[in-house]
């Protein structure tokens, strides 16, 4: 089996920020790609799942853990046989760095952290048909979680785009157009 290296992108975001609508459009960009949404990942739980809401518990954190590595580890073993990789999480510099990059050590990586205006990511969760709970639920937590991540300070290792007027299209390419050539 061929060892070539495919890029591994980790995009991060409010709920409703579009990550997964993203995810895909940037993917269908390569010849071979994989979309990992941790939240799915999740979901694989049959019973004992520790859902965020109403409350986040310690076996919440936990359970985040082992889907992250999950995630991790199989967009590793997916980039090295090739297939272009993306994790879609929302998640804060200290995750991705303590959740993901042990395991994606020597990968192409690299982070994005889509941040469209607050009413937008609350329209775009708000219009969501794929979840199978009512997504008024993630209003305020789309407020708190959009707050903290205009709040923290990232590293010059991730681009942040205001996705606000694009489409998922346009936002995959300007994805494209600010990765590294090096990933490629």
């Amino acid at each position: 089996m061929s060892e070539t290296q495919a890029p591994i992108f980790i995009i991060s975001g409010a709920p409703g920020a579009g990550k997964s609508t993203v995810s895909i459009a940037l993917l269908q960009k390569f010849s071979r790609g994989m979309h990992i949404p941790v939240d799915e990942l999740r979901e694989w739980v049959v019973s004992g799942i520790a859902q965020p809401i109403p409350e986040w518990t310690e076996e919440t954190t936990r359970q985040f853990n082992l889907a992250r590595e999950g995630a991790a580890r199989l967009a590793r073993l997916y980039a090295r046989a090739g297939f272009a990789v993306v994790i879609d999480d929302v998640l804060f510099e200290d995750d991705a760095r303590q959740a993901y990059m042990p395991f994606l050590e020597g990968c192409p990586v690299f982070k994005v952290l889509l941040l469209p205006e607050l009413t937008r990511a609350q329209e775009r969760n708000l219009s969501r048909t794929n979840k199978a709970f009512d997504t008024r639920l993630l209003q305020d937590t789309i407020r708190g979680i959009d707050a903290a991540l205009r709040q923290q300070e990232l590293s010059e290792n991730w681009l942040v785009l205001d996705s606000s007027e694009l489409d998922a299209g346009q936002t995959a390419q300007a994805i494209l157009d600010n990765t590294p050539t090096a990933l490629f």
